[in-house]
């Protein structure tokens, strides 16, 4: 069973356990600063993704350890399904559009992306940026490309049904993705189990299936040249959630972090993050002048994450079995 730690900071005495709020992923960094600053509670950072934070919750689900936890909606349905979250419906519950939340409080989205292409321009040696999906599996591009394991984090996952999606696959048939996955194997992709921002900052990863605000972050603050590719072909959008622990130690200050997170001033803080709020809060203008346009998100589609929730572990058989 795969696991992460806490950071080394969680060696103070923590106001609330958040499974999954890594400070480079969504810039959970100034979330938490925010939350400490308003209210005063130190939340540590940890660096699990979403299939290790399950893991832990139902490892723990005897003598809870975390107060609140931060998923992929696919897991989100996963933890209802275990037990290991119990319902709350924080202020603003009611503004979250319908296919964003669990109308029973056991989870809601704050805040969600589009899985796309983050290119590091310097990177890639001269090579022109990957436009579409399938550009990825030529040869030119061998060594270059990225995706997280899909049978550990959601990004992954999301990132295979978004392939699957545009090559004309369903959640019924992921025939397209997998043999897309098998030509890619072939350029020797680089396939973390963990948030890689920094290793495509870096230039170590010249492209990964990633999600527009952390292209869009590393564009407008890293030293380098950046930029956020929506397939030709098309893509998803994808919701992350919150959650409260069953059974958790802090529950009343973790119903608090949950208020002030979904609340104006913290889905704004998102949205500096580049982050599409789950509330109906408005981009800066500042803000959404920085995104590609209008008419290239059109491209990107909602689909069911309940129902491709029920075929994750088909796929994930077929990914393991067929791919790596």
């Amino acid at each position: 069973m795969a696991v992460g730690v806490l950071s080394s900071s969680s060696s103070f005495a923590a106001d609330v356990i958040c499974y999954n709020c890594p400070p480079q992923w969504a810039d959970w960094a100034s979330m938490l600063k925010a939350i400490k600053a308003d209210l005063g509670f130190d939340i540590p950072h940890d660096n699990k993704n979403s299939g290790q934070s399950l893991s832990q919750l139902i490892a723990e689900k005897a003598n809870p350890v975390a107060d609140i936890a931060y998923f992929g909606v696919d897991v989100g349905y996963k933890a209802k399904a275990e037990g290991v979250i119990e319902p709350y419906k924080p202020k603003g519950f009611e503004e979250i559009p319908a296919g964003l939340k669990d109308a029973e409080g056991y989870w809601h989205a704050t805040h969600y992306g589009t899985l796309g292409l983050f290119v590091n321009k310097d990177a890639l040696g001269g090579k022109p940026i990957p436009a579409c999906w399938k550009d990825l599996t030529k040869s030119d591009y061998r060594g270059m490309v990225g995706y997280l394991d899909p049978s550990s984090a959601s990004v992954g996952y999301v990132g295979m049904v978004a392939v699957n999606q545009a090559l004309g696959g369903s959640d019924r048939n992921f025939d397209p993705g997998i043999e897309f996955l098998k030509q890619l194997q072939k350029n020797d992709p680089i396939v973390p189990k963990q948030t890689s921002y920094a290793r495509v900052v870096s230039g170590e990863i010249p492209i990964l299936f990633d999600y527009d605000f952390n292209a869009y972050r590393a564009k407008y603050t890293e030293k380098g040249s950046f930029e956020f590719v929506i397939p030709c072909e098309g893509t998803v959008t994808f919701p992350y959630v919150m959650t409260l622990v069953k059974n958790g130690a802090n529950k009343d200050k973790a119903k608090r972090v949950l208020d002030f997170i979904l609340s104006d001033k913290g889905q704004t803080i998102w949205t500096n993050a580049y982050l599409r709020p789950a509330r109906p809060v408005p981009l800066p203008a500042d803000v959404e002048k920085r995104f590609l346009p209008a008419r290239d998100y059109e491209r990107a589609r909602s689909v069911d994450w309940g129902q491709l929730a029920t075929v994750q572990k088909s796929f994930v058989d077929r990914y393991l079995g067929e791919v790596r």
